[in-house]
């Protein structure tokens, strides 16, 4: 008999017989020999009488209990129970008190609870091990939060609808006393056309539970991006952008039946004109516990397209250098006809601390057309100040003061140099 037929055994133990004994003696051997190390030893079965009337030798037994150092024959964990009519033999149950009974088979096992030490009583629950996590996303803001957004995502396949829920906001900060915001949605990157919700008045923490309604195919719902712009509207009725944010549908938010919700921090608005070949925002950061070095290419804005937009379509590769040589490189995923694509896709690079020094990152966008050769639009490189001087260098050394944290910025695309 092997471990699992003896759990088997415990579980589902034989009608009476000669050879239950031999399986209870098994079952001990099997499932607490290994538990010896732990200050419990094997329980030796003594005299004592088992349904079928086998004869079990006799034997100390060591309490589970450490530190009790008490023993005593095995007629401390059985009892002989007459039956209630008084015909035939009786049968034979763990007492009470016996701190084996959880593991003697269930047909031998009374309903009494047994406690175990400070384990607690078994065959109950222990409701420590179901409390749910609270929710501290109306509680826990970072700095310089703009305020955060709460919104539901569902696409409908068979209709080609995707339903999006505008559910609520807090933390809104407003350039005056009061905030009166509205919220517009776009499906970039369709720019033109938006859904507007209803303002309201005077709350920072606005209560929305509105719905809205995009009509899209299935073959391009993954390429679409949501935005969601906030605007506070003051007594003149003039809109004041207070943040934007930005949802790419992918198809793991897009599965299942029922709506994903979802909440994102508010972001601002680039104040700078674009450059000329567009720009690049994306975090970096490292953990140097694990020598994880990590880049989040958010977006990019501006770009110069060099051929018909619905044709086009522009994906970043992102590169790890060391001493200008090359020695990995990850891709995002292509989107189809936008200059300001939107893409929230995480990489990661094995990087030690010593090699940071000598260590650089370059970030470039790429436009390809009918699967041709692809066409660089720009490019951009951070890194320590061997290599980068500016923008760039600040962000690499921000990064490395703050590990383990997530530092965002914005990038212009330098022209990529000819080879």
């Amino acid at each position: 008999m092997d471990r699992s037929q003896a759990r088997c055994w415990a579980l589902c133990p034989p009608q009476a017989g000669p050879d239950q004994g031999q399986g209870l003696n098994e079952y001990w051997a099997l499932c607490w020999g290994p538990q010896r190390g732990a200050g419990l030893d094997m329980p030796c079965l003594s005299a004592g009488r088992l349904p079928g009337g086998v004869a079990l030798e006799r034997g100390p037994v060591f309490s589970l209990e450490k530190g009790m150092g008490r023993t005593g024959p095995v007629n401390c964990l059985l009892e002989a129970q007459p039956r209630r009519d008084g015909l035939g033999a009786g049968v034979v149950k763990p007492r009470a008190c016996c701190p084996l009974r959880a593991c003697l088979p269930l047909a031998w096992q009374t309903t009494r609870p047994c406690v175990v030490g400070n384990t607690g009583v078994v065959g109950t629950v222990n409701p420590e091990l179901y409390k749910f996590l609270e929710d501290k996303s109306e509680t826990d803001f970072p700095d310089g939060c703009l305020g955060r957004l709460w919104f539901s995502v569902e696409y409908q396949r068979e209709a080609e609808r995707l339903l999006v829920g505008l559910l609520k906001a807090r933390r809104l900060q407003a350039p005056s006393e009061t905030c009166s915001p509205l919220v517009k949605l776009y499906l970039l990157p369709d720019e033109r056309r938006f859904l507007q919700s209803k303002p309201r008045r005077k709350t920072s923490n606005p209560q929305f539970d509105e719905h809205f309604i995009f009509q899209v195919s299935s073959k391009s719902v993954t390429q679409r991006v949501l935005r969601f712009s906030v605007y506070h509207v003051d007594r003149q009725r003039k809109h004041q952008l207070l943040g934007q944010v930005f949802f790419p549908l992918r198809n793991e938010t897009l599965a299942g039946d029922c709506p994903h919700v979802i909440w994102r921090d508010l972001e601002a608005e680039s104040g700078e004109p674009p450059s000329e070949f567009g720009d690049l925002q994306f975090c970096l950061s490292y953990n140097d516990c694990l020598c994880r070095l990590t880049v989040v290419v958010l977006r990019a804005k501006g770009l110069r397209l060099q051929e018909d937009t619905s044709f086009v379509s522009v994906f970043v590769k992102v590169s790890l250098m060391n001493h200008n040589k090359f020695v990995k490189c990850k891709k995002t995923s292509a989107v189809l006809g936008s200059a300001n694509p939107v893409y929230s896709e995480t990489f990661s690079f094995k990087a030690d601390p010593a090699e940071l020094d000598t260590a650089s990152l370059s970030l470039t966008v790429l436009q390809s057309a009918g699967g041709e050769t692809s066409h660089q639009l720009g490019r951009v490189v951070v890194g320590p100040y061997m290599y980068t001087r500016g923008r760039q260098l600040e962000h690499w050394d921000e990064m490395l003061s703050k590990p383990k944290e997530l530092v965002k910025r914005w990038h212009a695309l330098c022209p990529t140099p000819e080879p």
